[in-house]
């Protein structure tokens, strides 16, 4: 039992940096906050750390602490446990245009056209970068407070909906769905018989 234990914790160290490397994290934003006490104030830090595999995976996180590295890796442990899958056009835009809500902060996320790149402010910028989309337009409507926006970007991003997913749970096939799209949803020449 002890040789197996042994044995299996290098390994597993291994397998751990692995998977820590392949994510990319970007600070979005800083706080540093004071405590009123008997002898004075007393500082602490708050993080919000975006992370993302830049193939579809994407997580937040929030970290408080006295220092402002241990925040930001309290805040990127986080980001790591929250990890949501986005599904992705051609691995590089959106399927289709969304909003999210949080608080009073509104997003709005296009779809666009190859060679647009990010058009898009600070806090929405890092989920994008580190979520690996490359052609995209947001826009933020509301509250531009980034923890309020990082989380309505994440709110737009779950309901975010691949045509695989759609012809799934309506039980058609993915050349409909997609068919349908190119044809516009509003012509009446592109819809099946009943």
């Amino acid at each position: 039992m002890m040789d197996r234990k042994g044995g299996r914790g290098p390994q597993h160290g291994r397998d751990r940096e692995d998977r820590d490397s392949e994510f990319v994290d970007k600070l979005v934003h800083i706080n540093r906050v004071a405590k009123v006490v008997k002898g004075g104030r007393r500082f602490g830090f708050a993080a919000l750390v975006v992370v993302g595999d830049q193939k579809g995976r994407v997580g937040f996180g929030h970290g408080k602490a006295r220092e402002v590295p241990e925040a930001i890796r309290k805040a990127t442990e986080a980001a790591k446990r929250n990890l949501v899958k986005v599904p992705l056009r051609e691995g590089r835009t959106l399927h289709h245009d969304v909003t999210g809500h949080h608080g009073a902060g509104r997003v709005v996320l296009r779809a666009a056209p190859p060679g647009t790149g990010i058009i898009a402010g600070g806090p929405m910028r890092a989920v994008f970068e580190t979520l690996g989309i490359q052609d995209v337009v947001a826009k933020s409507l509301g509250s531009s407070n980034p923890y309020n926006m990082v989380r309505a970007t994440f709110d737009a991003l779950r309901h975010e909906d691949s045509p695989r997913g759609v012809a799934a749970r309506r039980g058609k096939k993915v050349s409909e769905i997609v068919s349908r799209r190119r044809d516009g949803a509003g012509d009446g020449a592109a819809q099946p018989e009943a």
